[in-house]
C-alpha cells in the first residue's frame, strides 16, 4: 500500500493563491496531496495554525507568502518567515522531522514555479512517511 501525504498549504490570498490560481488557470496540474488554505497574508498563520494542521492528520505543513519586499502588508511574509524558522527547530521536540514543513515565497505570477514547489514538497514527504503515531491511516 502506497503512502499519500496529506499536506496543508497556507496561501496568502496576494501571492501564493495567486499562483496556484495561475497554475490552474494554464491547466498546470499539482498534487491532490496539497489542501490550499487561503490567509489574507502568510503573516497571519501563527504556531497554533501550523501544529493544528499537524495534530489533525497533516504530514507536512507550508506556508507561501509574497517574493521578500513585496508583501502587501509591508513584512508579513518577513515575520511568517522568522515563525516558521523558529518552529521548524522545535518541531524534534513533538517527533516531527523540521522537513514537514516549509516557507515558499512565490509571486502570483510564478504559477508553474508553484507547481514545482507542491510537487517538491510532496516528493519530501512522501520520502519520510506519515506522521508518527498516525499509521497513515486516513
Amino acid at each position: 500500500m502506497s503512502f499519500e501525504p496529506r499536506i496543508i498549504a497556507f496561501c496568502c490570498h496576494h501571492c501564493a493563491y495567486g499562483a496556484a490560481d495561475l497554475a490552474g488557470v494554464l491547466r498546470l496540474q499539482y498534487p491532490a496531496n496539497i489542501r490550499i488554505i487561503r490567509v489574507p497574508c502568510s503573516g497571519r498563520v501563527s504556531e497554533e495554525h501550523i501544529l493544528w494542521a499537524f495534530a489533525n492528520g497533516a504530514d507536512g505543513v507550508c506556508v507561501s507568502g509574497c517574493l521578500e519586499g513585496d508583501c502587501h502588508y509591508q513584512s508579513g511574509n518577513l515575520r511568517a518567515g522568522k515563525r516558521v524558522r523558529i518552529l521548524r527547530n522545535r518541531l524534534w521536540d513533538i517527533g516531527l522531522e523540521p522537513e514537514r514543513l516549509r516557507m515558499f515565497n512565490i509571486s502570483a505570477a510564478m504559477g508553474s514555479a508553484f507547481i514545482g514547489l507542491m510537487q517538491e514538497m510532496t516528493d519530501v514527504i512522501r520520502a519520510l512517511g506519515p506522521v508518527a503515531g498516525s499509521g497513515g491511516a486516513r
